[in-house]
């Protein structure tokens, strides 16, 4: 039996790790500061096979400003000269992450939430759309991008396949530095207690409506979503 503290844990704990590890990714590929000091960026410019749309269509469908949009596309132009990132690439930046967990599934997951275009590249234009989400948008915006994550059939719904899916993928990643140390059936008895919350008409399925409710009722997910507001490198 899980405890009222321990539940309320397993609760958030897929949601933090799905906002947290995504900014982490985003600070590998040069887009955000994730440091107290900013760390001059010296290295070479290089050319780029894909080249973004114009940064006033961008600066339009974000909540970036055009300064701030090249700061950001030459930050990416650094680390992806080619201009997209495949789902290797993904799996490569994670591996290193968690160096004693999986994270190749997870890695899966997170790159087809990235790319909206389902073309198998993630382009700079999608980068700056997950930030300007995960960094100023609404709540409902932040929620609802990671609902999109959870939905792996992309249908309008979780099941329970679909969160036990990423729950386990979260699970792998983590590896054996999780604590407490978690049993072999943790990520199915997670999924329980996910859905006992949030299916609230209990049909077998999550909408995004019962998703935001239920997030929006817990206040550690609250909290760990204003905390998000992380500057842009302007090295």
């Amino acid at each position: 039996m899980w405890s009222k503290g321990e539940s309320e844990g397993l609760q958030t704990l897929g949601i933090v790790v799905v906002i947290c590890s995504s900014l982490k990714l985003l600070h590998y590929l040069g887009l955000i500061d994730l440091s107290d000091d900013k760390i001059e960026d010296e290295l070479e410019m290089t050319t780029v096979c894909h080249r973004p749309e114009g940064l006033e269509q961008l600066e339009a469908q974000t909540n970036f400003t055009k300064k701030e949009l090249q700061v950001l596309y030459r930050g990416f132009k650094n680390e992806c000269p080619s201009g997209a990132v495949n789902e290797e690439t993904f799996k490569h930046i994670y591996a290193q992450f968690f160096p004693h967990g999986d994270a190749s599934m997870y890695a899966h997951y997170l790159f087809n939430a990235f790319d909206t275009a389902q073309n198998g590249s993630v382009k700079f234009e999608d980068f700056v759309t997950a930030l300007s989400i995960l960094l100023r948008g609404t709540v409902h915006e932040k929620l609802r991008w990671t609902f999109n994550l959870y939905d792996i059939k992309k249908d309008g719904y979780i099941n329970k396949e679909e969160m036990m899916d990423i729950v386990k993928a979260i699970y792998d990643m983590m590896g054996k530095y999780t604590y407490p140390v978690l049993k072999e059936d943790a990520p199915r008895q997670h999924v329980e207690v996910f859905f006992q919350k949030m299916d609230k008409n209990k049909d077998g399925v999550v909408t995004l409506d019962e998703f935001i409710e239920s997030c929006q009722e817990d206040d550690n997910i609250m909290r760990s979503l204003q905390l998000l507001k992380i500057s842009c490198n302007d090295g």
